[in-house]
């Protein structure tokens, strides 16, 4: 298995483990209340992004780029609590009013609701490892409350998130 590496259980065809090597991002969902307001958002804005699909633009451009499009997602903090994510298409420069080059990160337009994992307030966006991450929701399952945090990290110590 290759360095940083993390072995994950029941992944389709492949005997139980897939590698997965790649790293997300965090990132506020600054203006949205629930995961509801940013799929509002974002439907409102489809038309004027290139092929419908979003995107959020930021100030700096992740060193880990490589990583982040071998696979990695945004994850999306609503009122102090991961919620949802969007998979990372690509990473794009685009050029501000101001004429600073920024970053544009092209996501898909399917929004992925996540188990709630709280997170403390923080500015811009941060690398979340994959093992950090938390699950996908079942597709029927809308919304889950977040554990209290106390309980959450207690049962991340013994490896029961």
């Amino acid at each position: 298995m290759k360095s940083g590496a993390v072995a994950l259980p029941f992944a389709p065809g492949t005997k139980g483990i897939i590698v997965a090597d790649h790293v997300n991002l965090l990132k506020l969902c600054v203006g949205a209340d629930r995961v509801e307001d940013l799929i509002a958002w974002q439907d409102s804005h489809r038309a004027g992004w290139p092929g419908g699909r979003p995107v959020h633009v930021t100030r700096m451009w992740p060193k880990r780029a490589e990583e982040i499009l071998n696979g990695g997602s945004l994850y999306w903090v609503f009122k102090g609590v991961i919620l949802a994510r969007q998979r990372i298409l690509g990473l794009e420069e685009r050029l501000g009013g101001d004429g600073i080059t920024r970053c544009a990160i092209v996501l898909d337009a399917d929004v992925v609701r996540t188990e709630g994992a709280p997170r403390r307030p923080f500015q811009g966006w941060r690398y979340l490892l994959h093992k950090d991450a938390p699950r996908d929701l079942p597709k029927g399952r809308a919304r889950e409350e977040a554990l209290p945090a106390p309980l959450a990290r207690a049962l991340a110590e013994i490896g029961l998130r």
